[in-house]
Order: structure tokens, then C-alpha cells, then sequence
């Protein structure tokens, strides 16, 4: 039994669990698993079809018998063969979805973006915001709409960390590769020498968990409270309404200041700990599978160093894929439908090439 067949049987057998309504006591759990499986079932029985009407075209095609026949059954099997193809990857995608876990976890209409400067002072900082700008055009052009939830500003306009919540269609599936360390090369304007400086920022893309899927027991956390801060470090609020929380088994910080009461930036910081902690269990996971499958897409696609943005070249090179593109301040300005398009067909082809379809 091939794993569709597997699939199959695993969704009748719960179509008839949901035809004992009197037996059922978590009807949320089976609805969601239901809805997941009828996906992939519904795929598997159009390949199924296609494969059926090819099979029955070549016979035409061999018998030689009729030449109308022929000739409308030879017409025919390109765009079934295109179908077949088209639908195999969808069944791979949603197969590789499955075995992740991301489709049980995620809430789908929002994510979490963490931009923070690293190597470069403040260039990096200043390209922190530049990041941040990007971004947030290029997701509005999609109808999601941009929160910043914690920041950390410069006296020049950058950024040493800022998190903001997506919110909207789905988020993380659009974002999700924009993971990992961006690097910038270009001249600082305080640079009189015209030098080329290298610096970094890192970007974080954390899945909204849904709701109880992670659970944190307050014994494992640290809270603290402290005023609200702005550029430059200066105090903005004479009350204590920032958070800062703790999470003592794994050790992630995170904070929160932009609210208005103490209770509201305090259950800010809960959702971005819940989507770290989620982050961290599913990277686990998928680690593990890999090892077990011999995958390298993971790995490849968390790199250390992603991108490189080359002011003087006009360049844009994606590290993962060795891709480069000439329009810089395009991208900048958030044009980044290639980038993404041409990451989502690599990680379709890589990641999920060890999935069988027969």
C-alpha cells in the first residue's frame, strides 16, 4: 500500500467515525483533521483520473484503429500529462505539509517577523529598517496588514530589533523564506572614502500557533517590568508598562512596549513566546525527519548567510538557490514576487522530492 492508498483509508475510516456522531467527543479535532485529509483525497482521486484517461488515450493512440480518434486522443494527452504533473505537486506539497506538523500548529492568518541588526553598527541598523520597509510594502501589495508589536530604535532611523505581526491570508507561507541573515555591501553616507562596508541583519519568521497547541506552565517563566523606552534608549512613559518575559526551559527573551496598559504588552509578549516555542519544537521535527529521509532542503533553506544585497553591482543574490537579480531598489521597494516564486519552486522540488508518487 503506497502512502495515498494510506491516506485514503485513513480518511474513510474517519468518515465513519463522523457517521457515529454519538461517539464523538472532540468534534474541532476531527473537523480540522477531516478538512486536512479531504485535500489530499480529493487530489488523489483526480490523479487517479488522469491517470485512467491517459492510459485510455495511448490505447486509442496504439490501436491505430480510427484516425479521428487518434488524432483528438494524441491532442488530448499533453494536457493531461501537464494535469498529472501540476497535480503530483500539489500532492507533494500538501503530503510534505502533513508530515511537518504545520498544517495541525499554524494559525494561518497571521505570522511574526523578527528583524534584528547584527554585524555593522549602525549600517546594519539602518538596513534593519530598510528590511522593514521592504517587507511591509510587499505584504500589503497582498492585502496583509503590518503591526509593529516591540521595537528598539536608533537615533539615525534604523533599527537594533523590531517585531512586527502579519495578519491576514496567510502570512507565514508567503514570509517563511526570508528566514536567516541578509547581508548588505554598500557605501555608508558618513563614509568620506567611499569604502564598501559589509553588514548584517537577521530575520525571523515565526508561525502564529493556534490556539492551545502551545501550552506554558507561568513556573517556567520570568517576568519583568520596566518603563517604555525610545530612540536613542530615552524613557516615554513614566509608568512601568514594557514586559519583559523569560522562558527559562528554552531560554528565549522577548519583549514587548508598544501597547498602552501593562496587560496588553504582557499578552503581546505571550503570543510571540508561543510562536518561538512553536518554531523551535517544529525546526526540531523537521530536523529529525530529515535525518531520517536524508533531506538537505532544511538545513539549506536556514543557512547562515541567505541573501546578499550589493548596492554597487545594482544585485541581489539569494545564497540558497545561487539566483541573482539586477534590481536592487525594485526589490527594495518591495517587489519580491520573483524571489519568492523561485524559492517556493525550489523547495518543491527539493524538499519534497523523496515523497513518492506512484
Amino acid at each position: 500500500m503506497n502512502i495515498l492508498e494510506k491516506i485514503e483509508e485513513e480518511y474513510n475510516d474517519l468518515m465513519q467515525k463522523l457517521s457515529e456522531p454519538e461517539k464523538i467527543t472532540d468534534w474541532e479535532t476531527l473537523g480540522e483533521k477531516k478538512k486536512e485529509l479531504e485535500e489530499i483525497v480529493t487530489q488523489k482521486r483526480k490523479l487517479d483520473d488522469l491517470k485512467k484517461r491517459i492510459e485510455e488515450n495511448q490505447d486509442i493512440i496504439n490501436s491505430k484503429e480510427d484516425e479521428e480518434l487518434v488524432a483528438i486522443a494524441s491532442g488530448e494527452q499533453e494536457s493531461l500529462f501537464a494535469e498529472k504533473e501540476e497535480c503530483i505537486k500539489t500532492l507533494k506539497r500538501l503530503i510534505g505539509k502533513r508530515e511537518s506538523g504545520e498544517e495541525d500548529s499554524i494559525k494561518k492568518g497571521t505570522a511574526i517577523i523578527e528583524i534584528r541588526a547584527g554585524a555593522g553598527g549602525d549600517e546594519a541598523s539602518l538596513f534593519a529598517a530598510n528590511l522593514l520597509e521592504m517587507y511591509t510594502r510587499f505584504v500589503q501589495s497582498k492585502n496583509i496588514s503590518v503591526k509593529i508589536l516591540d521595537e528598539n530604535k536608533t537615533e539615525q532611523g534604523g533599527y537594533k530589533i523590531v517585531t512586527v505581526k502579519l495578519k491576514n491570508n496567510d502570512p507565514y507561507s508567503l514570509m517563511k523564506f526570508e528566514a536567516g541573515v541578509h547581508r548588505v555591501q554598500r557605501v555608508p553616507e558618513t563614509e568620506k572614502g567611499g569604502r564598501v562596508h559589509t553588514s548584517t541583519v537577521s530575520v525571523a519568521v515565526l508561525p502564529e500557533p493556534k490556539k492551545g497547541k502551545i501550552k506554558i506552565n507561568p513556573a517556567d517563566i520570568k517576568l519583568e517590568t520596566c518603563k517604555s523606552s525610545g530612540p536613542g534608549g530615552q524613557y516615554v512613559n513614566k509608568r512601568e508598562t514594557a514586559v519583559r518575559i523569560v522562558h527559562e526551559p528554552t531560554g528565549i527573551v522577548v519583549t514587548s512596549q508598544n501597547e498602552r496598559s501593562l496587560q496588553q504588552n504582557k499578552e503581546t509578549a505571550l503570543s510571540v513566546l508561543e510562536a518561538k516555542i512553536l518554531e523551535k519544537k517544529q525546526r526540531e521535527r523537521m530536523e529529525k525527519l530529515e535525518k531520517e529521509r536524508k533531506e538537505q532542503i532544511g538545513s539549506a533553506m536556514r543557512a547562515e548567510k541567505i541573501r546578499t544585497y550589493n548596492y554597487l553591482q545594482n544585485r541581489v543574490t539569494d545564497h540558497r538557490i545561487e539566483r541573482s537579480w539586477y534590481k536592487l531598489e525594485e526589490i527594495l521597494q518591495g517587489d519580491l514576487d520573483e524571489i519568492i516564486n523561485a524559492l517556493r519552486e525550489y523547495e518543491e522540488r527539493e524538499k519534497y522530492k523523496d515523497i513518492v508518487i506512484e
